[in-house]
């Protein structure tokens, strides 16, 4: 159940789900007791319908029910408590006590250090340099920040199809044997940065996608991908095929399915009754605007 608890002094947030809320004055302007309050129940914060935390722009129906603005046009404006229509009347008290509501980055434990609006930790989660990465190496559990998971990856430097190197602007060979593994990993000779070359076999052909490990941080930069390939017959008019990726997804962790766009396909023609396939990937870094 959640509830408030109110002391004379500033305390520190501790452990678990209690956040501390601004403190404010008791007696008026001149008055220097402070006091503060500690939430017992972050889910008292969250929409009662989707239970996505509250942000902004909450409204209310008559009777007090509360709603997100994305679940009042879903439900038409109607109430699904009361059936009073919901989605006009702001709910100004329960804004201003989401905006008071200091929470730290789901990071702070590995050195992040940012505090936001409660709600709004969730979209720096995704940019965040401390945000957890999963190793990409088959049958690992490792994880940890982008750059402690580039120094535990060289332990699989030995294994099949984790050893390419490459240079940014320069062309480096990929070579699957798609009965074997469908994921290889390249790591950039200079800044040490991982990319990841996946495989996805379906009976058309193959899907190939290249994603870069790491959180969606301004400091790690942008990318672009250039993939050629060439046919196994040579009597296939234009045996080569090429690809452009104008912005490399960032990734934390793999995906076993089959991507629905930014891929580049390569048709079972180009390589009838073979298992393998030998793939020319240039990767360049963008220019930072």
């Amino acid at each position: 159940m959640a509830g408030l608890v109110t002391s004379t002094r500033q305390q520190s947030p501790s452990n678990g789900n209690q956040i501390s809320s601004s403190s404010r004055s008791l007696g008026g302007e001149n008055d220097d007791t402070n006091c503060s309050a500690k939430l017992l129940d972050l889910e008292a914060l969250n929409c009662p319908i989707c239970c996505v935390p509250l942000t902004s722009n909450i409204f209310q129906c008559d009777n007090g029910h509360i709603a997100c603005p994305t679940c009042c046009n879903k439900l038409r404006n109607k109430c699904p408590s009361c059936a009073l229509p919901i989605g006009i009347i702001r709910c100004r008290a329960m804004e201003r006590v989401i905006k008071a509501v200091i929470v730290p980055c789901p990071n702070s434990m590995s050195g992040c250090i940012k505090k936001f609006s409660y709600g709004n930790e969730l979209t720096h989660e995704k940019e965040c340099s401390f945000s957890r990465c999963y190793c990409p190496a088959r049958n690992c559990n490792y994880t940890g920040s982008y750059k402690d998971l580039y120094s535990h990856f060289k332990t699989h430097n030995s294994e099949r199809g984790y050893s390419y190197k490459f240079l940014f602007g320069e062309f480096a060979e990929v070579y699957f044997v798609l009965t074997e593994y469908t994921s290889v990993v390249m790591r950039e000779n200079e800044a040490g940065l991982l990319f990841v070359v996946q495989c996805f076999s379906e009976p058309y052909g193959v899907y190939v996608t290249v994603s870069c490990i790491a959180p969606s941080a301004d400091e790690i930069g942008e990318f672009s991908c250039f993939i050629s390939t060439t046919a196994v017959n040579y009597s296939i008019p234009h045996n080569i095929m090429t690809f452009k990726s104008p912005k490399v997804m960032k990734i934390r962790k793999l995906s076993s399915e089959t991507p629905e766009k930014d891929f580049f396909l390569v048709p079972s023609f180009f390589f009838p009754g073979r298992q393998a396939l030998k793939l020319r990937i240039c990767i360049s870094k963008l220019e930072q605007e």
